[in-house]
């Protein structure tokens, strides 16, 4: 059985509720799920997608659609979920600290605390001093890893990382992998439990 690759934005609502409901699917299906964040901007750049925010902000009706999709979705699953009102929000700093998480013992807390900060308590994100107060809060190396976000290793890290992701024909995100196949948005997950039953 091949694990689940999970490329996601701390930024992307979507890429929270996939979080939220992978684990499910791989305890179920015995398999392993592997972060890769990912800068959810850079994707849209190199990969000439727009936010769909603004690719569809002259479209009747279809951003009051996906919202009130997304409130159907969230009852269904009983997901804790709070629509940031700071959204959207400029994530290179969280996404850089999850570059640096990887490999910490502490790298599922940082992503856990993340996530609940932007879409949970809905807080401001980019804010440095929020981010600070947020992983003090939970006992994290708070200091340690807003220096590490400042390194240039760091920096670099995170733009081979989306550049490797577009590499894979990713276009936005939360995107997930079993093995070449490749899974998108909150939707693909249903997709990928019917994958992995058929393997």
């Amino acid at each position: 059985m091949q694990d689940i690759e999970f490329y996601y934005d701390f930024g992307s609502p979507k890429s929270y509720f996939a979080y939220k409901l992978l684990p499910l699917i791989a305890q179920k299906y015995d398999v392993k799920i592997i972060p890769k964040p990912i800068l959810l901007g850079g994707v849209f750049k190199l990969s000439n997608n727009k936010s769909p925010i603004d690719a569809f902000a002259e479209v009747k009706g279809k951003l009051a659609y996906d919202t009130r999709e997304t409130e159907r979705f969230v009852a269904r699953h009983k997901l804790p979920y709070r629509p940031n009102p700071n959204f959207p929000v400029m994530t290179i700093g969280l996404m850089r600290g999850a570059i640096y998480a990887m490999g910490h013992d502490w790298q599922e807390e940082y992503t856990r605390v993340i996530f609940e900060a932007m879409w949970v308590d809905a807080k401001k994100m980019d804010d440095p001093n929020v981010i600070a107060e947020a992983l003090t809060e939970s006992n994290l190396p708070a200091k340690q890893i807003m220096a590490a976000t400042q390194m240039p290793e760091i920096k670099s890290a995170l733009i081979d990382a989306t550049n490797d992701a577009v590499a894979r024909d990713i276009f936005g995100a939360p995107t997930m992998f079993v093995g070449d196949e490749m899974f998108f948005g909150k939707e693909g997950l249903a997709d990928i439990e019917y994958h992995l039953s058929q393997s």
